[in-house]
């Protein structure tokens, strides 16, 4: 009985990955034709001819720029606030892991933010983009502090009387103990910087500086629309995230279970 509930999990998250695909291998006279229906051709030229109409060489450029330096510093950022709480050094620790918890249900204070950006002179600019991103740490924290809680206080006393200055400690001590659970924060962060597209609707006024998944609107007309163009670039876009989260799978599912039954 749990292998079908497993299975039927399993085909509840792949039809629409396995309907997408079809849909990008039919022409469009074959889509207009039957939508639904299995693909008789293999139109893999959609995928070439989406990546050409859309400048993707631009924006996927872009959006791996963007994802690679707001995650390392989100992850980076999660590290510095977690560590002081987890370690008990700022005052009123425990109310600091309320405000972790309480800041994953506030909404994104996106008329704030674009004011914050126009009066720092960062509006439209990549740097403005990124540094936002890199904030937005999500449940970072939360996993650190459980995580960092079963590194042995005894380091942290050992390293002191060694002289290691704070940052040397965090960078050459702490951050290999607590690598499975940075790697996972890192992985949450880029997932969520890659499919972002509300920020930079509103941050960007240049096209050029548009991540891969705001390049998805140009297959989208106002009377019609490219479909299977459309679906051929909605797999180049998640195909970078699909490998980068196979590709550190283990580090992922270690640093889960780390960050939430370590306290």
């Amino acid at each position: 009985m749990i292998f079908v509930g497993i299975l039927l999990v399993l085909i509840a998250f792949a039809f629409p990955l396995l309907f997408v695909l079809n849909t990008a291998l039919k022409s469009q006279a074959g889509f207009y034709l039957d939508p639904a229906g299995v693909t008789k051709t293999f139109e893999l030229s959609n995928f070439a001819e989406a990546w050409d109409q859309a400048n993707f060489g631009q924006y996927m450029f872009n959006s791996v720029l963007y994802t690679l330096t707001s995650s390392v510093l989100g992850t980076f950022v999660s590290l510095l606030v977690a560590f002081p709480v987890a370690r008990r050094i700022m005052k009123h620790h425990s109310m600091w892991n309320g405000i972790f918890v309480l800041s994953l249900f506030l909404p994104v204070a996106l008329v704030t933010q674009f004011q914050l950006l126009l009066r720092l002179g960062l509006y439209n600019t990549e740097m403005g983009y990124i540094l936002l991103l890199a904030s937005a740490v999500g449940i970072g924290p939360l996993l650190l502090v459980s995580s960092l809680r079963s590194v042995p206080l005894e380091l942290d006393e050992a390293a002191a009387l060694d002289g290691v200055g704070y940052f040397r400690y965090l960078f050459s001590f702490v951050v290999p103990f607590t690598a499975p659970t940075l790697v996972t924060i890192f992985i949450l962060h880029a997932l969520g910087v890659w499919n972002e597209i509300i920020l930079a609707t509103v941050i960007f006024s240049d096209d050029g500086k548009f991540p891969a998944s705001l390049g998805l609107r140009g297959f989208q007309g106002e009377y019609s629309s490219q479909w299977p163009l459309l679906a051929a670039a909605t797999i180049i876009v998640g195909l970078p995230i699909i490998i980068l989260y196979s590709s550190l799978q283990r580090y992922f599912q270690a640093g889960a279970l780390s960050g939430a039954f370590k306290g």
